[in-house]
């Protein structure tokens, strides 16, 4: 067993935080007797309730975390009628930037579950939405509270700690830690370059020991390129009390994510991805594919602001989904998602809690490994 100073701070087996949408990942990762974390910003205050009141049941008593996007600037719209003053918000031309792009694939007009999905998640990034989300997180038994894209609120931050509650914070620079030990975090987590989703331009290796030092008796986490044991060994070495994995849960069978998306990761190599603004508004790294030529083609337009951006492609994604899952050759093309580049890794699809065991029991083997070249 690998004790840190993360598993005497959450009470866990062993320094493995699995972040992920897909709340039976995080039952499994929790199980496995690391600490699952669930990304709740798509969510309705309803439908979270309900996944965080699922994952209890799943986990019997073993801690778990969520983990809310609040970045720190974001275009404002009317609260009174949220989602039609932020559509109003979007030119023409990026309107027809995206029915152009359909119409040359050939994707079908369906209609939009994950359209309704990114509209939700674009939504919730208005402050008016956030305070209904925190109360549902917090009526529920977390361990730990991330936030994402920003220095957490002070009360929220109170808020946690009343409740007995660890936040963490994401972190891609030292000027951001900085930021985050003034607040009063519990933990950072140093995302790396590597990484999928929204992340910064410095590797692993370079900005887990520069957080490390600055973190002082704070607990940092490694994340960004960690998808095996010995990954994992390397960022305890750099002085991280454990490991934040996202993109490695992608590999799993219980992630959500549509299996002609996880075909095409088992295809790719670490070179595949590429960070890109045109999902969301801000950079994010993803799988590259048809999408990201047609966003680089001389003439079109430049990503907008989050969270215009997304609510521009929900339901392109939407269509591009439905149409892939059904075996349609040019929305294949086009298909992607968030992916770190681990996923040149990726040789086939797992048990979650297997991927959690294995990444424990691998780290384990390579410290043993390197106390043995000791003379």
């Amino acid at each position: 067993m690998i004790r840190t100073a993360l598993t005497d701070l959450l009470g866990i087996d062993a320094p493995l935080v699995g972040f992920n949408r897909s709340p039976a990942v995080v039952a499994e990762v929790s199980k496995a007797g690391g600490l699952g974390v669930l990304a709740v910003s798509a969510y309705s205050p309803a439908e979270l309730d309900a996944q965080l009141t699922w994952i209890e049941e799943q986990v019997q008593g073993s801690p778990y975390g969520v983990d809310l996007l609040v970045p720190g600037n974001t275009t404002a719209g009317d609260p009174s009628d949220l989602l039609a003053s932020l559509r109003a918000q979007i030119p023409d031309q990026h309107r027809e930037f995206i029915a152009g792009l359909l119409r040359r694939y050939d994707i079908p007009e369906e209609a939009s579950a994950e359209g309704r999905v990114m509209s939700e998640f674009a939504a919730n990034l208005d402050p008016s939405r956030v305070a209904p989300l925190l109360d549902v997180v917090f009526s529920h038994r977390i361990a730990l509270f991330a936030n994402a894209l920003g220095v957490p609120p002070p009360e929220v931050v109170a808020r946690a700690r009343s409740a007995g509650v660890v936040v963490a914070s994401l972190v891609g620079k030292p000027e951001h830690a900085r930021r985050q030990l003034d607040t009063g975090v519990d933990v950072l987590v140093a995302q790396g370059t590597e990484a999928g989703g929204h992340t910064g331009t410095i590797a692993s290796t370079v900005l887990t020991p520069e957080i490390v030092d600055l973190a002082g008796d704070v607990p940092v986490l490694a994340a960004g390129g960690i998808a095996t044991g010995r990954q994992m060994a390397a960022a305890l070495a750099l002085g991280a009390a454990g490991v934040w994995c996202g993109s490695v849960w992608l590999s799993s069978h219980e992630d959500i994510t549509p299996e002609v998306v996880k075909r095409k990761f088992l295809a790719a190599t670490s070179s595949d991805t590429l960070r890109s603004t045109t999902r969301t508004g801000k950079p994010a790294r993803q799988l590259r594919s048809s999408w990201h030529d047609e966003w680089e083609r001389a003439g079109s337009p430049e990503p907008l602001p989050m969270p215009l951006q997304p609510l521009l492609v929900g339901e392109a994604w939407d269509r591009i989904d439905a149409a892939a899952s059904a075996g349609h050759a040019k929305a294949a093309e086009l298909e992607s998602f968030f992916i770190g580049q681990v996923v040149g890794g990726f040789t086939e699809l797992r048990p979650a809690g297997e991927i959690a065991r294995s990444l424990v029991a691998d780290c384990e083997k390579q410290i043993e490994v390197l106390a043995g070249l000791r003379h």
